[in-house]
């Protein structure tokens, strides 16, 4: 165990200041502190209080992470950082913050994908990944199917959602139900008194001739509202907990059958749900359900490590150095739209040592063609 990576990982993507660290696929520390009740008054996250938060945060919970991991900064192989996709003054606080620490402990920086690591952190549960590995990531910004052969170089996206992610359909249904934000764990709650088979709502994007993978809850969402406020116009009581039961259910029933065919059609005999919205239990039960019965072997991360968190990023960070792949270099971006087809942003140096005589990656042709949020040149950050 002492050979293998000692990795810290940094997540500030939205609301959660997530500190990891992981020794291999081994999590020794996992430190968050969240801006969540700050957020519950608006109905939804507010990106400029996120980053303050983050900002407040960022230092603590660092220390708590490596006070509890029983290790020293100095101890580190290397620091991970989400770099995208995610709120962009969010995620430029984490990719600063791990710059910085990179720089001054003279470790290798990684700059990795937020929904990559979604994908890894199951190693920290049950072991290494099967390649390929399919992934189910649901959660409040992204619903998607994704193959992934190496973790570390090659997910591919089969299909994501075309408008409303799984997550971000609870919160608004929670909304007008007035049962507050978040509103996946309070639509969980009261679905469990509830009968899913009370309301017969719609099933997105699920007919002969829609595209097989892609998601859309649009229209789920929409069709409960207008049940809702049919109801109130008319007088009568809203069944909360009929109402949360028959939601829950279209979603999950759309969720698992979409993953399920993506696995027979790829041939794949291993399914990975991560995300916010794996925590869900409707949805672990409905997935351990099919799963068995069509003989694929289901792989969900306990809930703690279902949404956002340091420990994630740490374990695709781990899994970087070991399997050799280069580090980022100091003017790594903090990318909003940062494509899950980029598990990680390697550096593009002609091998050369940086000031610390850490060899800096070689060339390897890689560009960008989208925008970036952020770019710092090292000159200009550490003048």
């Amino acid at each position: 165990m002492a050979d293998e990576p000692l990795v810290l990982g940094i997540e500030t993507s939205c609301d959660e200041t997530g500190v990891g660290i992981v020794r291999g696929h081994t999590l020794l520390a996992d430190a968050i502190a969240s801006s969540v009740d700050t957020h519950a008054r608006f109905g939804g996250v507010v990106p400029e209080i996120a980053s303050r938060a983050h900002l407040e945060a960022m230092v603590p919970t660092i220390q708590r992470a490596l006070k509890d991991a029983g290790v020293a900064a100095s101890d580190l192989d290397g620091i991970a950082v989400t770099a995208g996709p995610g709120l962009a003054g969010a995620l430029l606080v984490g990719v600063s913050a791990a710059k910085a620490y990179a720089y001054a402990l003279g470790k290798p920086l990684y700059g990795v994908n937020h929904l990559a690591s979604h994908i890894c952190v199951d190693q920290l549960e049950h072991g290494a990944l099967p390649e390929p590995t399919m992934a189910l990531l649901v959660s409040g910004g992204h619903s998607s199917l994704l193959l992934a052969p190496d973790i570390t170089s090659d997910v591919r996206p089969l299909g994501s959602t075309i408008d409303d992610a799984a997550g971000e359909a609870f919160d608004k249904v929670a909304r007008v139900l007035h049962l507050g934000f978040p509103g996946g764990p309070v639509i969980d709650k009261y679905a469990k008194e509830g009968d899913p088979a009370a309301i017969a709502f719609p099933r997105g994007l699920t007919g002969p001739r829609d595209a097989p993978y892609d998601f859309s809850f649009s229209g789920l969402k929409t069709a409960v509202a207008r049940w809702i406020e049919a109801k109130r116009n008319a007088g009568e009581e809203v069944p909360v907990a009929d109402v949360s039961a028959s939601f829950q259910e279209a979603v999950t029933d759309v969720l698992t059958r979409k993953a399920i065919r993506a696995c027979k059609d790829e041939g794949v005999d291993h399914l990975m749900i991560g995300g916010g919205v794996a925590a869900n239990s409707r949805l672990r039960a409905m997935a351990e359900e099919r799963c068995a019965d069509a003989g694929i072997t289901l792989r969900v991360p306990r809930p703690k490590l279902c949404t956002d968190n340091g420990a994630m990023v740490a374990a695709l960070g781990a899994e970087m150095v070991a399997r050799g792949r280069a580090a980022s270099d100091w003017d790594l971006p903090a990318d909003s739209s940062l494509p899950v087809t980029e598990p990680h942003v390697p550096g593009t140096g002609g091998g050369d040592a940086d000031s610390h005589g850490h060899d800096r990656a070689p060339a390897h042709g890689h560009t960008h063609d989208h925008d970036h949020v952020h770019e710092l040149s090292r000159k200009n950050l550490y003048a």
